[in-house]
């Protein structure tokens, strides 16, 4: 090849040279991207129905480039623009003739000879017309020929060709002119929309519109001649009026649109959201609004969630987005909110896997102070014991601070890390207890995900990613670690999570048409967040209400508002079964019924439960509450060998609560037996036995406020005894201060420093704590 190259003359290398040249121009001379074009965000449900668009960053309502048109649309593009478009290889000479003999009789440009190829190649180079433009359109013409097949050329120019205005392109103009998909077009919109580009400056749907009508109507009865359509079709047609004003572009699901449209500007997007269900979830969610909006609660979140396909199917993160009133366009599902008791689940969860807390276990629900810190329960009321499963189901605060006290904040903090809670953005000591009463902050979108990771763990089935919005080709690959694996734990938490009250106050066990959800609330202090996710083997639906500003409302509870939200959305789905046990992840162990722990060796055997509990469980607590104790013959005292006499003595077992916890319980429960007093014979029982401070704990701190005098103000000091009708004797320091009955708190001021308050009873039994006053 180079020798018979080198033997050429210079003439013939040259010629040859140039030749090549100009071959490889001509091959690469089609511009790279063809169109040098933004393109609007256009997002569509998992149907390819629109949801919405935002417009392209030049203004324009330009859709990105279509693969296919609709077949009227291409008749009558083709019949207005380059009938023998089926046949020439981008250029028409007969026309290109035809068209300079009409211009120079005229005297002025009268017609281009282009065809439908050399116009998309104006549309690409955007270049003043000339002689010399046109003779590169038809160069560029026959490329785009040879690169491209008919179809697509329409396509291209379909998807780039003015339309009046800022709108450019059939997909655009179809819904600003028509307000429908360019896949509905009538033959009446398919000939406006092929005649518009011809001169869109002069001619459009909101100027000449008598031009405009006079060129679509030529059209149609040009393809009336061509058999295109019937007689009948044809006066339908040019009955059709032309548009009047553009119409506003779909907003359905707009914060999701907006979110896309910032990740993926330009695109094309087929999210996983049903148009259909949407709107639904649209509808329930404003009815409800527009009622809590009378209590100034104004904004509502929520989303629906098919688990089985991982996917969001409804996703409404706001209400009333057009307004631009009262927050409407912040996202709350991606807005950090104070997470109230929403992470619950997740510290009961936790505790059964590792066997820290049987499903059962009694938890103490009395007034408690930590370092400063005394939460409350909701309705500040106190149960003294509750089952862990049953503080789960009615939300409990105290027990749950008690519980994550016992099982250790950084660990439960890491817990929560892992599950995927990213807005902890601070060590777990600034949080603190509060951490589990919503001291934190949280999204609906992490805590729905964490949810949703916890229903999958059931079945073992792991989510591969957080809820898909788009549809993808393929899966992507499981980099994560799920923080729920534990199928036992995971089925034990829904199922406690079934048992909470519902807002209407009635057993859906006991409704045919009820369907088993596992539910939680949260609401957050100062009545400013109210949370509810639900949970079913198929669905998951998360609600937030309240306000986007931070302002509480009176009645702003998860229970009152979002709840009730939450149960109107499933019944918009499919009834599902429930999960399967998860027997593998399982095992059965003897508890006793009273105390939920393992059975002790002074548990009745008339109280034995066999439950199914996590497999680490079986190393659980064992049951410290059932003991033995001495009794006369008849019952009313408790004796000793030595001291029993002719009272005689028999031994039982008997359920015993710590004072300060039984000073509760039996309030709730008549049925709890107090222990009997010692008889007259035996006296001297041990005083942690018979009373114990409630307030305050031991090596407390007590800030001491000021009244509006100035003076130093008084601290309650509470005592629970085991004998209704104690009377107490109390001193502080070394001073005796006085004396109560029945009830037995005390007003106390120390001063600032350490002191101690002693208590006596009637029977000489001391008590003594010791803390500190600021």
């Amino acid at each position: 090849m180079t020798g018979w190259f080198t033997s050429l003359k210079r003439r013939e290398k040259a010629t040859l040279i140039t030749a090549l040249l100009l071959v490889a121009g001509y091959l690469f001379s089609l511009p790279r991207p063809w169109f040098d074009a933004t393109y609007s965000t256009l997002v569509t449900d998992r149907n390819g129905e629109l949801l919405g668009a935002r417009i392209a960053p030049d203004g324009q309502w330009r859709f990105p480039p279509t693969d296919t048109v609709p077949e009227k649309y291409r008749i009558c593009l083709i019949q207005f623009e380059d009938r023998y478009f089926r046949y020439h290889p981008g250029v028409n000479p007969v026309s290109l003739v035809r068209a300079a003999f009409q211009n120079f009789k005229a005297g002025r440009v009268v017609s281009g000879g282009s065809t439908l190829t050399m116009q998309t190649v104006r549309l690409m180079r955007q270049k003043r017309r000339s002689y010399l433009e046109k003779a590169i359109e038809v160069i560029l013409a026959t490329r785009l020929e040879l690169a491209s097949t008919k179809e697509e050329i329409v396509a291209l120019y379909a998807s780039h060709a003015p339309m009046g205005g800022n709108v450019v392109g059939i997909g655009a103009a179809a819904w600003r002119y028509f307000g429908h998909d360019l896949r509905s077009l009538s033959w009446a919109e398919a000939a406006t929309l092929a005649v518009l580009p011809n001169s869109p400056s002069q001619i459009h749907v909101g100027r000449n519109r008598k031009e405009l009508l006079a060129k679509r109507n030529r059209l149609l009865a040009k393809l009336l001649d061509a058999g295109m359509f019937t007689p009948a079709d044809y006066r339908l047609a040019i009955e059709e009026p032309l548009p009047d004003t553009p119409h506003p572009l779909p907003q359905i699901a707009p914060h999701l649109v907006e979110q896309l449209h910032r990740s993926l500007p330009g695109a094309r997007l087929r999210s996983t959201v049903d148009k259909g269900l949407q709107l639904r979830v649209d509808d329930v969610v404003e009815r409800w609004n527009a009622d809590f909006s009378q209590n100034n609660i104004l904004n509502l979140a929520a989303l629906v969630v098919d688990l089985e396909r991982n996917e969001v199917i409804a996703y409404t993160g706001n209400v009333h987005f057009g307004t631009g009133q009262s927050g409407n366009q912040v996202d709350i599902i991606r807005s950090p909110r104070s997470t109230g008791s929403i992470l619950k689940p997740f510290l009961y969860y936790a505790m059964l896997q590792e066997g820290a807390l049987l499903p059962a276990e009694l938890l103490p629900d009395v007034p408690i102070n930590v370092g400063g810190f005394s939460p409350r329960n909701f309705s500040h009321q106190y149960d003294g014991a509750v089952h862990a499963d049953e503080a789960l189901a009615r939300s409990l605060n105290v027990p749950s601070v008690v519980a994550l006290r016992r099982f250790g904040l950084p660990k439960f903090y890491d817990f929560l890390k892992r599950a995927g809670i990213t807005t902890l953005n601070r060590p777990a000591d600034h949080y603190g207890l509060s951490l589990i009463l919503g001291g934190a902050e949280g999204t609906l979108w992490e805590i729905a995900n964490a949810y949703a990771d916890m229903a999958a763990a059931v079945t073992g089935q792991f989510r591969r990613g957080p809820f898909a919005l788009l549809h993808e080709e393929g899966e992507p690959d499981n980099k994560r670690e799920p923080g729920f694996t534990d199928a036992g734990a995971a089925w034990l938490t829904l199922e406690a999570l079934t048992n909470v009250n519902r807002p209407e106050e009635i057993d859906w066990r006991f409704l045919p048409s009820a369907r088993k959800v596992a539910w939680k609330t949260g609401t957050s202090f100062g009545f400013r967040d109210g949370w509810a996710v639900g949970v079913t083997p198929r669905y998951l639906v998360g609600v937030w209400t309240g306000n986007a500003s931070g302002e509480g409302r009176p009645g702003l509870t998860g229970a009152q508002t979002s709840a009730r939200v939450m149960f109107d959305l499933f019944n918009l789905l499919p009834a599902t079964s429930w999960f399967e046990t998860p027997y593998s992840g399982l095992t059965e162990v003897v508890v006793c019924r009273e105390s939920g722990c393992l059975m002790g060796q002074h548990c009745p055997a008339s109280s034995a439960d066999t439950v199914l509990v996590p497999l680490k469980a079986v190393r659980g607590n064992v049951c410290r509450y059932h003991r033995r104790v001495h009794l006369s013959e008849d019952g009313r005292y408790r004796v000793y060998e030595d001291c029993a006499g002719s009272r005689g003595i028999r031994a039982d077992s008997w359920f015993i609560l710590p004072p300060s916890w039984e000073w509760y319980f039996k309030q709730h429960q008549p049925a709890y037996r107090s222990l009997p007093p010692f008889s007259p014979e035996c006296m001297g029982g041990v005083a942690e036995e018979m009373m114990q401070f409630i307030y305050p704990y031991p090596q407390s701190v007590i800030k001491i406020t000021r009244q509006l005098d100035g003076s130093r103000g008084n601290a309650v000091f509470e005592v629970a005894h085991r004998n209704r009708s104690a009377r107490l004797f109390w001193h502080l320091d070394d001073e005796y201060v006085g004396e109560t009955a029945d009830i037995h708190q005390m007003e106390l001021s120390p001063e600032p420093g350490y002191h101690s308050v002693t208590v006596v009873d009637e029977a000489g039994n001391r008590l003594m704590i010791r803390f500190k006053a600021e």
